[in-house]
């Protein structure tokens, strides 16, 4: 049974500065994930639809970039349900340093 998670990331950027760090940053992902993963990633105008595959299991996500805010949509598959708490938890606490931090 898949698990749903939803996070809301504020920042004070605007939509698009926030756009534009999340594309800088999007590779890190692949670097806070344990063995590594693979992103793929679209952007549709202030959307962007992801698949991040890891360890045998594809998770898809969708971050929704508004002028006041990230919102952070993802859906767990199967047995991954179970980490839902803790990957939440990790998203509120360090998903704005990792997605918005401005490395310029």
């Amino acid at each position: 049974m898949s698990q749903p998670i939803h996070v809301d990331l504020p920042h004070t950027l605007g939509r698009e500065e926030a756009k534009r760090r999340i594309a800088a940053n999007l590779h890190k992902l692949q670097n806070h994930i344990p063995g590594g993963a693979e992103v793929s990633s679209d952007w549709a105008g202030d959307r962007l639809d992801m698949t991040i595959a890891a360890m045998g299991q594809a998770v898809d996500a969708q971050l929704g970039v508004e002028d006041r805010f990230v919102r952070v949509n993802i859906v767990l598959p199967g047995l991954l349900g179970m980490f839902a708490k803790p990957i939440e938890a990790a998203l509120r606490a360090k998903g704005s340093d990792l997605l918005l931090e401005d490395k310029r």
